[in-house]
């Protein structure tokens, strides 16, 4: 069986490395099994791309499309002319892709119009907010797909209300957590960890990304002047993207407790998640990593595609307001956080079950 792994920002980097490692275990054992890894070029920046790799053990990818930035349409426009020659030099089986970012949505209806399997791995997360191009993503490639593979019961739900077939989910558990797990033992203090003090529970990590949150200056500066004032005596750690550095040039900022780093690879990012106090952030993924790992988050968003992180986890939404953020942060520092769990099947083997899948149904076919 041939796979084609599609992969192509962060958050696709940190999925795909438990699939290389289980479709690894599985050849080692004699299956007839190969997989050809494909990199759209979507995150160039080396601490949003390269490093991930270096990290996570991801071999060199065998194609990289070096797309780059753009509009949305660019963006995906060019993905698509470039995995529609890569699908003609490379006859596959099936490909898999991750996630939900445009790189996601490209390949699959490229590989459907090619007559090719599609895998969805994070199939059926739904936020219900049209205005976020992950949105769109996830309802295109969910309706192209012939292999859901969800994170939770409500991921299958939300795929069975929209008229996917039984048999076709799989619920097979979170492949960001078999990486959270395979790799916490490695996780490494970032080079800044001395010079700017930092010791456990000490300080927050701050992460902020999505335009709603970015885009508008004046918002902008207006929440992180909240998140300033909210800290007390905590530093808050925030690796900024280039790109909202680039729109906070524009501003005078006055901060006391904010501290800008750059972006972080995943072990020391990771690192910093893990010993930190509390997390805030607009970053659905980041909120499945602090549920796991016991630490409080706050999730400057009004919707989130993953409600178990909030019914189980450590997750609390806060809308996009910082007066709103305000007033929950304190009735934590207050209350404390209540008691959490660990959603069912988060247990770092989600990878071998996909793959076990798919083995199936092949030898099937």
């Amino acid at each position: 069986m041939k796979i084609t792994l599609v992969a192509g920002a962060r958050p696709n980097f940190i999925k795909i490395a438990p699939l290389i490692a289980a479709i690894e275990n599985e050849k080692k054992s004699g299956t007839n099994l190969s997989y050809r890894l494909v990199h759209t070029g979507q995150h160039y920046d080396a601490n949003l791309s390269a490093t991930f790799f270096d990290e996570l053990g991801i071999p060199e990818p065998q194609v990289n499309f070096e797309v780059k930035s753009g509009t949305q349409a660019e963006q995906t426009g060019a993905i698509m002319v470039a995995f529609e020659q890569e699908l003609h030099d490379n006859p596959t089986d099936l490909v898999l892709v991750v996630g939900d970012v445009n790189s996601t949505m490209a390949c699959a209806i490229v590989a459907k119009k090619a007559g090719v399997a599609v895998a969805h791995v994070e199939a059926g997360i739904r936020s219900g907010d049209w205005s976020m191009p992950e949105e769109i993503n996830r309802i295109v490639t969910d309706s192209l797909t012939d292999y859901y593979f969800t994170t939770s019961e409500q991921a299958g739900e939300n795929l069975r209300n929209q008229g996917v077939v039984e048999a076709n989910i799989h619920f097979v558990g979170n492949v960001m957590i078999d990486t959270l797990y395979q790799n916490s033992p490695r996780f490494k203090q970032p080079n800044f960890w001395n010079s700017l003090e930092l010791a456990a529970k000490n300080y927050l990590v701050l992460t902020l990304h999505r335009p709603s949150n970015v885009d508008n200056l004046d918002h902008l500066v207006k929440l992180l002047m909240g998140i300033d004032a909210l800290a007390n005596d905590k530093k808050i750690i925030f690796p900024i993207h280039p790109r909202t550095q680039a729109i906070l040039a524009q501003a005078q900022l006055n901060l006391s407790n904010i501290l800008f780093v750059k972006p972080q690879g995943y072990l020391a990012f990771m690192y910093l998640v893990q010993n930190s106090f509390a997390v805030i952030t607009d970053s659905g993924g980041l909120s499945e990593e602090t549920t796991v790992l016991g630490i409080p988050c706050f999730t400057l968003r009004t919707t989130t595609e993953r409600p178990e992180t909030q019914t189980i986890g450590t997750n609390t939404l806060v809308g996009d307001s910082v007066e709103n953020l305000s007033k929950l942060f304190g009735a934590f520092m207050q209350k404390g956080m209540s008691a959490r769990g660990i959603p069912p099947l988060w247990d770092g083997k989600a990878a071998e079950r996909i793959i076990s899948v798919l083995l199936n149904a092949h030898r099937i076919e």
